[in-house]
């Protein structure tokens, strides 16, 4: 029953897939999910098979996208900003961290860089971006180290490395943790050197918006084994290790005797498991990764080329850099000073004309509400993040954007200023 079922299936979805064509919409969408009958067979494939929960599909999804990161494991959670959470309690359960050690991250980044650091007691240290990359700067990293700095938590924002050399060279050197948080920047590179592969561990998201997806999902990726299996354990309620469990299948302790390891609990955890459902998907969609991330790039220089051309006297983007792999989860666009219109009024305009738009992530952490009263420490004025909190905003390059739309943004743009 299922082979017949399944047989039909396939032959119906490819009815489907070979009538559907792209519409070149005059709609510019932030961000639009890319995918085919790859996909639509493996999900289909796996949900009549009754093969839902993690297993098989996430294994080899782990084992897929941490061999093309250049890392030994790949840990899969249910959201990137799971990953986070779970990396760094692994970090500080490993490490014997204490409460209120520092973790020094950019001001201008997304919430949950800085949350799960307040989450598990350690205490977010806010320094300032560079302008040219919207990354973290490694001037102001220097100035925030103290005696309780334990961690440099750098993102690649928007798809650009982050300064990963100095970063590691100044790790060294103070003897600190390295935690890359690569949410927005699958297939970025440095020097050939994948984002994700410099630090102790890393974390990627695949929320449907970004340069590949699993819907919602998240991957931590290291080369330590022992880091590993903790994020492991927590992943999946802080249970004992669940490898080669076969071998021996029974837990004895002070208290409890012969008892099952499937069953057993060696310390608080989570449960932030992703489905073999998401995985099939994450499969097909690292496949595509490359073709997806040159679109963008293509995408990126075309619509650079032209705001240089037309635009750069109101608007400047960010810079690439010799030997950088910028992979443009979206592409920036910072108002300059002394232009005589608001981001609201211009962004209001936009999606007017169809020309969907968003704020620099959280802007400026510190400055949101949520934050204000939170642990955290500020280095210095954070000029330039409030900079980006106040006149960047960002459109979207993602594989479905055409040249026709870029250049009707452009268009738009001009119409506005004019």
């Amino acid at each position: 029953m299922y082979v017949n079922f399944s047989k039909n299936l396939e032959k119906n979805l490819k009815k489907y897939y070979k009538k559907k064509e792209l519409i070149n919409s005059k709609y510019l969408k932030l961000s639009e999910p890319i995918y085919d009958i790859n996909e639509a067979k493996k999900i289909f494939s796996n949900f009549l098979k009754g093969k839902l929960s993690q297993g098989d599909n996430v294994k080899n999804f782990e084992k897929n996208f941490s061999k093309i990161n250049n890392c030994k494991y790949g840990i899969a959670t249910n959201s990137g900003s799971s990953a986070n959470l779970i990396a760094l309690t692994a970090i500080k359960n490993i490490f014997n961290l204490n409460n209120n050690d520092e973790v020094i991250i950019p001001a201008s980044t997304f919430a949950t860089v800085a949350m799960p650091i307040i989450q598990i007691g350690l205490k977010p240290v806010y320094v300032d971006v560079d302008l040219k990359t919207l990354n973290i700067s490694v001037d102001e990293i220097k100035k925030a180290i103290s005696k309780k700095t334990k961690i440099i938590m750098p993102v690649h924002t928007l798809g650009m490395p982050s300064n990963m050399p100095e970063i590691i060279k100044l790790a060294k050197k103070k003897k600190l943790l390295v935690f890359e948080d690569c949410c927005e920047s699958h297939g970025a590179s440095i020097d050939g050197k994948p984002v994700g592969s410099w630090g102790l561990l890393s974390a990627f998201s695949f929320f449907v918006a970004h340069n590949i997806t699993t819907i919602e999902g998240g991957m931590i990726l290291t080369n330590n084994k022992k880091i590993y299996k903790e994020c492991r354990s927590l992943r999946e309620f802080g249970r004992i290790d669940q490898e080669n469990i076969g071998k021996n299948r029974y837990y004895s302790d002070k208290y409890i005797k012969d008892y099952d390891k499937r069953y057993v609990f060696t310390k608080i955890g989570y449960n932030m498991r992703m489905t073999d459902l998401q995985a099939a998907l994450g499969i097909e969609q690292t496949k595509k990764m490359k073709k997806f991330n040159l679109k963008r790039i293509k995408n990126a220089n075309f619509l650079k080329k032209l705001i240089v051309k037309d635009l750069s006297k109101y608007f400047f983007t960010t810079e690439n850099q010799k030997k950088y792999v910028n992979t443009y989860y979206t592409f920036p666009l910072i108002i300059k000073e002394k232009i005589n219109f608001s981001r609201k009024k211009i962004c209001n305009f936009l999606e007017k004309n169809f020309i969907e738009t968003r704020p620099m992530m959280g802007g400026c952490l510190p400055d949101q509400p949520a934050f204000q009263n939170s642990p955290g420490k500020i280095i210095g004025k954070l000029k330039n993040s409030r900079i980006i909190r106040d006149r960047c905003f960002f459109v979207g390059i993602h594989p479905n954007v055409n040249q026709n739309q870029l250049i009707n943004l452009v268009k738009k743009l001009k119409k506005f200023l004019n």
